[in-house]
């Protein structure tokens, strides 16, 4: 018998494996020991798992011994070994063991790290090696997968090629010269080499002695060279046999001649090829199909055609018509977005489980999409497996362990580690709502503003200054994070630490610190899916880490985050038995009745083809390289092959992130192919669904009027009555914003670690100018803008640490202080005495309710006259002269009133004759300008308290309203409010309205 005779294929409109599990239990009649006899070879273990439950299906509740089923893409010597002498398993356990994926990439990027990279020549930093590493590891993967050598790489680079090829490939020779050497000093074999080991092996010991019992190989289209071959030894075997899916036996000669690698059948043809078997005596699968399929054959015309290469594609202005049935149970549906297109699939989803018995599957590669329907689905209380997992980085242990290496590395700055206590593991050894509540006084009484001291140390001072009246309970839960990371802090200060000492560290105090007063910390941290998942990458870490050099722990977490890329945790066993979210691959072996192809936008269905950093395609050809766009071919067959199900849905969305999306190249090829066999009509009406209207109508909310500007009008008695000359601008200005701060008490946190900004550096001039005019209130020192520089030396002292405050900010008071010097060596003739952040407070009269004007004038200059001049020092811009006499600026009117009035007891009351500002901008050109806003200083205060006892009279109205920018051209530039008052969605909709 012939290998041809022994090759077989599975329709893509048949279930594969239901079809390959009735083909088997037919042929062993009603031996119950037949099957499990059988050796079964399947792409993936995912397929395994597959077929077992399509044994299920058949059998009927029967018993059964199953066949021993081995998945290919994931071999060891236990799976592989199939029975035989006992000479062939010793030559195989001889075989030395795959080295572990951590401990190749920290080997790779430890050879890595020590050559240059780039034109600077600097070595690569860790994580820079340890990225690098991952590439170079699948770039080995690659050339042992396609049985080449890496001593070719010498000979790669023609004169033709860019300089850069050429130091790329300077670079590689760390695999050829250095790598085999560190492979045997650790006594292993890359994976992919031992993979193409035990498999060569596998097909030299069945071609000289084949098993007795039957050997089935289905599912692989042999692109791995190595799969290819023991494909090839089942094909020969008596009771072999290989069954291809989906394989086009229709196609054309001229087309199947000049198949690319995009194409679908491109993997069968070079397969086949390999079989020495020719495409038309590749026989159907024999098995008793209670589901043929053949309804769909049309389909699968419409598929092939839409597939067909370019070569021959002038085919489609000739191709015979197809029947409207083509496309019947096909739906196509282009959403406006991502989350549209989630919403549209977890409803198709959920509409199938009202049918019992029916199944359904999303296929997609993109894992956004995936997890937005996962979480969709959540509001039915449904749970799905996603077959790709989840990333462990983002998983709550992952997160968790790089929260703590960031926060120590930065030595517990503010940001980091408030992020690291906010996390739900974090709790100190304490009751967790305890710990929750004493982080969040550690945020607002301590952590806000500018940075403190580094270190637990300086947390504690800051404590001490900050937060007087709550230390102790800080301070236990300070003594709490020292017993906690105390030991990874210790090790973070030194200048360089073993790598294995760092990860063990690091592990002991994520556990420490996730422990409660109730739970230990491992027990909470490494628990469930996700948790032991996190428990094993740290245990492999560690032994990978073992014996390297020393590293610097500032760049701790970046290595970390670089080994962790990658590594995924794997949903257990447990979700809706109906639903499925899979890969493409795994989707090749099993149809469910609604396939809903998911993501079909061009770079993510098919995958963008990224570009190699180590080689371009000439020389990933002269090398022997397979291209890029195989993979696309491979992809395109798993899309052919989920086409065949009963009922299918192709959904994309039209904008990602706002960009817009170009359709995947098969939909543009189904475009093409159906107007071509006259089914125009009926692919427009497979996109007229329902889909999109029904998820609509979940997010549909009743109809809102548009949202009104607030007004609110809380008691008399709760009203302001006590309002400082600055706040009444804001009175004036954002009356909501005085509603907020003094009647509801809600005043604005400062940032986090807040750098030295415009508002700092003002409060620095304000506090130097007032320390120099205390210490000169009359005469002046001979030497005006030294003694001014000398005293701000002192106020900048904390700041000028920072490289940024001496760099830019102090530069400016130094040229603020040269003009300053020059105004008071100009005005020191005329000027009695100038006082300085006088503070005073005034009670009005002729108000309907009592009300007291508090204020701190910056500076008071009595002339030797007797007249008072009020000046107020500005870093940013001051009001204007015409917002000043309009009353929205009533600041210094207001301040000359209560002079006049007596109101500041360290000033003599005396006629006001002058309101200036001070510019104090510190600019080259200019380091400060006198603005004079009153020509009439008298005038001005006396209309300014007239409109301020107008307007608390006003507001002692109780029917009076607290509005939000009732003036809009007057509105502050800032205001911590804004988002309380919702300016923006009324400001919007009066936007729309006024439109």
């Amino acid at each position: 018998m012939s290998a041809a005779s022994r090759v077989f294929t599975i329709a893509p409109t048949r279930p594969f494996v239901d079809v390959l599990a009735a083909g088997l239990l037919d042929r062993c009649g009603g031996d119950p020991t037949a099957l499990a006899e059988t050796t079964v070879l399947l792409p993936t273990r995912r397929a395994c798992r597959a077929l077992r439950e399509a044994f299920l299906r058949r059998a009927g509740g029967r018993a059964l011994l199953l066949p021993r089923m081995v998945p290919l893409g994931d071999v060891d010597e236990d799976e592989l070994v199939l029975g035989g002498g006992p000479e062939m398993g010793e030559g195989l356990l001889d075989l030395p063991p795959a080295i572990a994926p951590l401990r190749r990439q920290l080997l790779l990027a430890r050879l890595v790290g020590a050559r240059p990279l780039g034109p600077d020549g600097r070595p690569p930093t860790p994580e820079q090696a340890a990225r690098l590493a991952r590439e170079l590891a699948g770039l080995l993967d690659q050339v042992q997968t396609e049985r080449l050598s890496l001593d070719r790489l010498a000979d790669l680079v023609p004169e033709r090629y860019a300089d850069h090829w050429r130091i790329t490939v300077d670079f590689l020779r760390v695999l050829s010269e250095v790598w085999p050497a560190v492979l045997e000093a650790e006594g292993a074999l890359d994976p992919a080499a031992r993979r193409d080991r035990l498999m060569t092996a596998q097909a030299a010991r069945w071609r000289d002695a084949p098993p007795p019992g039957p050997v089935i190989a289905a599912g692989s289209t042999g692109s791995i060279p190595a799969t290819a071959d023991l494909l090839a030894v089942v094909a020969e075997m008596p009771r072999g046999a290989v069954v291809l899916p989906g394989l086009d036996r229709t196609m054309d000669a001229e087309s199947w001649a000049v198949l690319a690698p995009t194409h679908p059948q491109y993997g069968l043809r070079r397969l086949l090829a390999r079989l020495d078997v020719d495409r038309a005596a590749v026989a159907d699968w024999p098995a008793p199909d209670p589901a043929p399929g053949d309804g769909r054959a049309d389909r699968v015309r419409l598929v092939a055609e839409a597939m067909r290469p370019a070569e021959t594609s002038d085919a489609w202005r000739g191709a015979a018509p197809l029947p409207a049935r083509a496309l019947d149970g096909v739906t196509r549906i282009t959403c406006a977005s991502p989350r549209e297109e989630a919403d549209v699939i977890a409803l198709m989803m959920r509409e199938t489980l009202e049918t019992p018995g029916r199944t359904a599957a999303l296929v997609t590669l993109d894992r956004d999409l995936a997890r937005r329907v996962a979480a969709r689905l959540g509001r039915w209380g449904l749970t799905v497996d996603d077959s790709a997992g989840r990333p462990l980085a983002v998983t709550p242990p992952g997160a968790f362990l790089r929260l703590l290496a960031v926060a120590a590395a930065e030595d517990l700055a503010p940001g980091p580690l408030l992020d690291l206590l906010r996390h739900p593991l974090a709790a100190g050894g304490m009751d967790a709502g305890r710990f929750r509540a004493l982080t969040r006084r550690l945020d607002r009484e301590v952590l806000r503003g500018p940075r403190p001291a580094g270190g637990l140390a300086g947390l504690r001072r800051a404590v001490e200054a900050r937060a007087p009246g709550a230390t102790r309970p800080l301070l236990d839960l300070l003594d709490r994070l020292e017993a906690a990371l105390g030991p990874l802090l210790a090790l973070m200060t030194g200048p360089t630490v073993p790598p294995r000492a760092l990860i063990e560290t690091h592990m002991a105090a994520a556990e420490a610190l996730a422990a409660t007063r109730w739970e230990p910390g491992p027990l909470r941290l490494w628990a469930e899916a996700a948790g032991e998942a996190a428990a094993t990458f740290a245990a492999d870490l560690a032994a990978a880490a073992d014996g390297l050099p020393d590293l610097a722990p500032r760049h701790y977490p970046g290595l970390f985050d670089a080994l962790m890329t990658g590594q995924v945790v794997r949903p257990p066993q447990g979700g809706h038995p109906r639903l499925s979210i899979l890969g493409p691959l795994e989707a090749r072996a099993w149809h469910a009745d609604r396939m809903i192809l998911g993501g079909l936008n061009e770079g993510t269905w098919p995958p963008a083809v990224a570009a190699d950093p180590w080689m371009s395609r000439p020389m990933r050809t002269a090398f022997g390289l397979p291209p890029p766009e195989q993979r696309i071919g491979l992809s395109a067959h798993d899309f052919t092959q989920a086409l065949g199900a009963p009922d299918v849905a192709l959904t994309r969305a039209e904008r990602v992130e706002g960009t817009p999306t170009v359709p995947s190249r098969w939909l543009l090829r189904l475009d093409a192919a159906t107007a071509a066999v006259g089914l125009a009509d009926a692919w427009a009406a497979a996109a007229r669904t329902p889909w999109r209207s029904w998820a609509a109508r979940l997010r549909t909310v009743a109809a809102l009027d548009p949202v009104p500007p607030p007004a609110p009008t809380p008691p008399v008695e709760a009203r302001p009555a006590r309002l400082s000359v600055t706040r009444i601008e804001q009175w004036m200005r954002d009356p909501y914003a005085i509603y907020a701060r003094f009647v509801l008490g809600l005043e604005a946190l400062e940032p986090l670690d807040r750098p030295l900004g415009p508002p700092e550096y003002g409060s620095l001039v304000h506090a130097a100018l007032e320390a120099f005019r205390r210490a000169w209130p009359e005469a002046l020192p001979r030497d005006v803008e030294g003694e001014l520089l000398r005293i701000g030396r002192a106020v900048f002292a904390e700041g000028l640490a920072d490289a940024r405050v001496a760099a830019f900010w102090w530069p400016r008071f130094a040229r603020t202080a040269a003009w300053v010097a020059a105004q008071e060596q100009a005005r020191a003739g005329a000027l009695r005495r100038v006082h300085v952040e006088v503070a005073g407070s005034l009670a009005l009269t002729g108000v309907r309710r009592p009300f007291t004007l508090t204020g701190r004038a910056d500076r008071v200059e009595a002339d030797q006259d007797g007249g008072l001049v009020v000046v107020d020092h500005k870093t940013g811009a001051p009001p204007s002269k015409r917002e000043v006499a309009a009353g929205y600026a009533p600041q210094l009117p207001l301040e000359a009133a209560m002079l006049a009035a007596g109101a500041f007891p360290e000033v003599t009351a005396g006629p006001v004759t002058g309101l200036e500002y001070w510019r104090l901008r510190g600019a080259r050109a200019q380091g400060g300008e006198v603005r004079s806003v009153a020509d009439d200083a008298p005038a001005l205060a006396a209309e300014a308290l007239a409109g301020l006892v107008a307007l608390v009279n006003h507001y002692a109205d109780p029917a009076t309203p607290y509005p939000s920018q009732p003036v809009p051209e007057q509105a502050p530039r800032y205001s911590d409010y804004d988002h309380l008052a919702r300016v923006r969605e009324w400001s919007a909709a009066g936007a729309e309205d006024g439109a």
